[in-house]
């Protein structure tokens, strides 16, 4: 505890280039490590298998998205209650159940050990909110969110990539593949839990550029959705169809790329995701620069309709064969990720900072969320029941222009609504 405690005092004392690189540093490592424990088994194939009917993989997928979509909704109330005493013990305790289930779907046999990947689910669906809560509410949220966020990127092609190698290389089978992929990375999970302990509270500069951050109980809650409602289901709705498109290329971005001809090494999994990674830690990061928190929270929702334009432009000229296949699935990143990651990192810090409301925003982030997941586990059953055929590359273009009008439409409605809740003494 007393280096703990010196290590703290020494981060509020640093300057600012210090204190930002060890905070973004302990959220990335925790995040970066939590997808070796979730996104691995994607990397296996399961030829021939199934399960009630339905492809194995995609019944793996499925089950653990319901996990996860289930924890989100549990994560309304848990997230938004957590106070700061209870952050690390509650990482451990969920990353431990987490690797316990991934044990569970090694030792058990097919197909019972699908259940696992439900179990698996649970924690891990929680583990964004208690990350984020250490960095929220401070004038570098935005770039501190940048760096976490920029594992949702490159940790999932990293651990796809690591889960294949293990496959390739050392033969492991794919039931087993996920254990050994996130034993790999527990070593790293536990030096970013220790420097998220590290991370001291926000200051009082903090809390007078960006609102005190607050548990929010039930009551509080209510008081909040009341008072912004028509908002929140805009908002939820873009999000919605952001996570829905995310997950579909993330989870088959093997079978993408191997339609599209181009996956001849694990590591292309990676090589895409880099470029995108840059850019968009470029954009969210530059937003620390203003200090306006209604510029920032207006900016925010216009990059957004701004992607969803370019979301129907770029997959227009893929299908005329005017775009190189290769720079169409890194924009189609890009496009997906900017918007994705700025509801993380940028519109609910914003948002509550904006209209002085204290509270926190894991319960906006995880009302999102919910339904989020829940909108992807609908569209995968859909895919599966509704359509015939496992063509991935058709219905990836098809939902791109689904979500390329989705945003643009909402987006504009929302800053519609969001101009007509301002008084003057919020701008």
């Amino acid at each position: 505890m007393n280096a703990i405690y010196k290590v703290q005092n020494y981060l509020t004392k640093s300057k600012p280039a210090v204190f930002i690189f060890f905070c973004s540093s302990a959220a990335f490592l925790t995040y970066c490590s939590m997808y070796a424990f979730r996104k691995p088994f994607t990397a296996g194939t399961y030829q021939g298998l199934s399960l009630f009917g339905v492809d194995y993989k995609v019944a793996l997928i499925i089950l653990q998205l319901i996990g996860y979509a289930l924890s989100k909704f549990i994560g309304i109330k848990l997230i938004a209650e957590l106070t700061p005493q209870k952050r690390v013990q509650t990482l451990i305790v969920l990353m431990g159940l987490a690797f316990l289930s991934l044990l569970g779907f090694g030792l058990v046999p097919y197909p019972y050990n699908a259940v696992f990947m439900l179990l698996n689910g649970l924690p891990l669906g929680l583990i964004w909110g208690v990350v984020f809560s250490f960095l929220e509410g401070r004038k570098f949220t935005e770039i501190l969110g940048a760096f976490m966020a920029s594992s949702f990127m490159i940790a999932s092609g990293i651990v796809k990539s690591i889960g294949l190698f293990l496959i390739q290389q050392f033969s492991v089978s794919e039931q087993w593949m996920p254990f050994f992929a996130a034993l790999v990375f527990i070593p790293i999970l536990m030096v970013g839990i220790w420097m998220l302990s590290c991370i001291p509270e926000p200051n009082q500069e903090d809390i007078s550029l960006r609102t005190e951050r607050v548990p929010m109980d039930a009551a509080n809650r209510i008081k909040f959705f009341k008072l912004f409602w028509p908002g929140i289901f805009l908002v939820v709705a873009i999000y919605v169809g952001l996570t829905v498109f995310r997950d579909l290329r993330d989870n088959f971005a093997v079978e993408l790329w191997t339609e599209l001809g181009y996956l001849k090494t694990p590591w292309v999994l990676v090589f895409a995701e880099i470029p995108i990674a840059i850019i968009v830690l470029a954009i969210i990061g530059s937003m620390i620069l203003i200090k306006n928190n209604k510029k920032a929270f207006y900016l925010s929702i216009t990059l957004c309709i701004v992607a969803g334009i370019f979301f129907l432009i770029s997959t227009f000229l893929f299908e005329a064969k005017l775009f190189n296949p290769i720079y169409w699935m890194i924009l189609m990143g890009l496009l997906m990720y900017l918007p994705y990651l700025i509801f993380h990192t940028i519109l609910f810090e914003r948002w509550i900072a904006f209209f002085k409301y204290k509270g926190n925003l894991g319960y906006l982030m995880y009302i999102s969320d919910s339904v989020g997941y829940l909108g992807s586990v609908l569209v995968l059953l859909y895919k599966n029941y509704g359509t015939k055929g496992f063509n991935w590359l058709p219905f990836f273009t098809n939902t791109a222009w689904i979500i390329g009008v989705l945003i643009t439409i909402l987006g504009v409605l929302a800053i519609v609504y969001f101009r007509s809740k301002e008084t003057p003494s919020k701008a």
